[in-house]
């Protein structure tokens, strides 16, 4: 009975230079984001490119978890040639792979041509590689090289 009345206040009270300090950063963010994307659009386009596929991937996964028994994902290590080469750049993707559901970075090639992907439920090789480097390796590219 008191949760939003006593034990809610008490927390953020307990927390509130945290959260004072959570939300500068915040505001910073959004201002540099504010001033990047007034010169080039490329940042933003791939942060939303990027969200977009967290939340869409997220509900395929739960979906292919939950129907697991009766249509089992088909997961497969999928080879995307890469023209990326810059460090940073590569850095960048190695982080979008890492938090978009279902996607695991495998192996990058010693000369950096090719990446190995492990996708949870992959049903057309060729569109998945089109994405991934229409959406991610290509901004990421314009930004860093």
């Amino acid at each position: 009975r008191t949760f939003g009345t006593r034990e809610i206040p008490v927390a953020l009270a307990a927390t509130r230079a945290q959260l004072l300090l959570s939300f500068a950063v915040f505001a910073l963010a959004v201002g540099i984001g504010a001033v990047s994307a007034k010169h080039d659009i490329t940042f933003v386009r791939l942060i939303l490119s990027v969200g977009r596929d967290v939340l869409w991937s997220a509900a395929q996964v739960a979906a292919g978890v939950w129907r697991a028994n009766a249509h089992p994902p088909r997961g497969a290590f999928v080879v995307v040639p890469l023209e990326l080469h810059d460090v940073h750049a590569l850095a960048a993707l190695t982080m979008i792979t890492a938090i978009v559901p279902g996607t695991v970075w495998s192996e990058l090639a010693p000369d950096r041509s090719a990446l190995l992907i492990h996708v949870f439920d992959l049903d057309d090789e060729a569109a998945f590689i089109q994405h991934y480097k229409s959406d991610y390796e290509q901004p990421l590219k314009e930004i860093f090289e």
